[in-house]
């Protein structure tokens, strides 16, 4: 019989927190501005689900000298699996994990969906067609969005809440894809789907190239164009989250859709340079959330 788990430490449970406030804080570029404005321990919440997101794309993305990235994944979903049950081996974000998705009722599937699309980026390289792609920004992004409500709170009566937050992820990941297109092509990646690389005449070669004509800037506008419908829809999704928890939405939707304006102003040039809203900008952004939900609580 295995012996039963030790009980975790007040101690262990906050050095594990603290790690992972330090993890998002040092790489959550832009989501951990949006993290200022929540209550502490929202705040708090919000970083060990960070911490564990970027180690699991970490995983995904590099493997020990002895070991395949497959092997890396498949241990990480079994410490995924005991972390369930209490057991946190040694790992510094897991503790904090597990008492998050604990505390705020948050259903174990959709970390293991999580994964699911991290293991795609192993296999995957191209997309044949939207609906392929829909899948993957699911499981790697609308997933998340999923997450994140439950953190902050929100209104279920109306059964709205997930469909929007599904949108606002979907709207992320393609700014995402639409930002680093040269970045993805050098590692012989192309999210854009194949179908549209058809119906505007651009092929991979002219990707790699990096020759920006009409067609190729005709197909970022037509992506671009997709995600601001699903952009529409995210802004639907602020009404149904609870107050402490929109001022964040609202700044992860206006620096994400900033990044996407970035694209529009340059022409839909995606290769001259990279798309990125300015951390001066950034700072007003999360300034004017924090005062407008301030000003909505009188």
């Amino acid at each position: 019989m295995k012996p039963p788990t030790p009980a975790l430490s007040a101690e262990k449970l906050a050095e594990s927190y603290r790690y992972c406030e330090h993890v998002a804080k040092t790489q959550a570029k832009n989501f951990y501005y949006s993290f200022l404005t929540l209550p502490p321990e929202r705040k708090a919440a919000m970083c060990a689900i960070y911490a564990f997101m970027r180690y699991s794309d970490d995983v995904s993305d590099e493997a020990a000298a002895n070991q395949s990235k497959e092997e890396e994944m498949r241990q990480w979903r079994a410490a995924l699996d005991k972390a369930f049950v209490g057991d946190y081996g040694d790992s510094l974000i897991l503790p904090a994990f597990h008492d998050t998705i604990k505390k705020y009722h948050i259903p174990d599937r959709y970390f293991h969906e999580l994964i699911d699309g991290t293991e795609m980026d192993l296999t995957i390289t191209r997309y044949e067609t939207f609906d392929d792609l829909h899948l993957y920004c699911y499981r790697v992004a609308s997933i998340v969005g999923f997450v994140c409500i439950h953190v902050w709170g929100f209104d279920e009566a109306n059964g709205k809440a997930l469909e929007y937050a599904e949108a606002c992820g979907l709207a992320f990941q393609l700014t995402n894809i639409l930002r680093d297109v040269k970045e993805d092509i050098e590692r012989d990646r192309v999210y854009l789907p194949q179908e549209d690389l058809r119906k505007f005449g651009v092929t991979e070669e002219r990707l790699r190239s990096g020759a920006v004509d009409e067609n190729l800037r005709a197909l970022i506008k037509f992506e671009a164009d997709r995600a601001k419908e699903f952009y529409r829809q995210a802004n639907l999704l602020l009404p149904l989250v609870s107050p402490a928890g929109r001022a964040t939405l609202r700044i992860m939707i206006q620096i994400y859709r900033g990044i996407l304006t970035s694209i529009e102003r340059n022409n839909y040039n995606v290769y001259e340079k990279r798309a990125r809203v300015s951390t001066p900008r950034k700072l007003g952004i999360v300034a004017g959330a924090w005062l407008q939900s301030k000003i909505g609580e009188r």
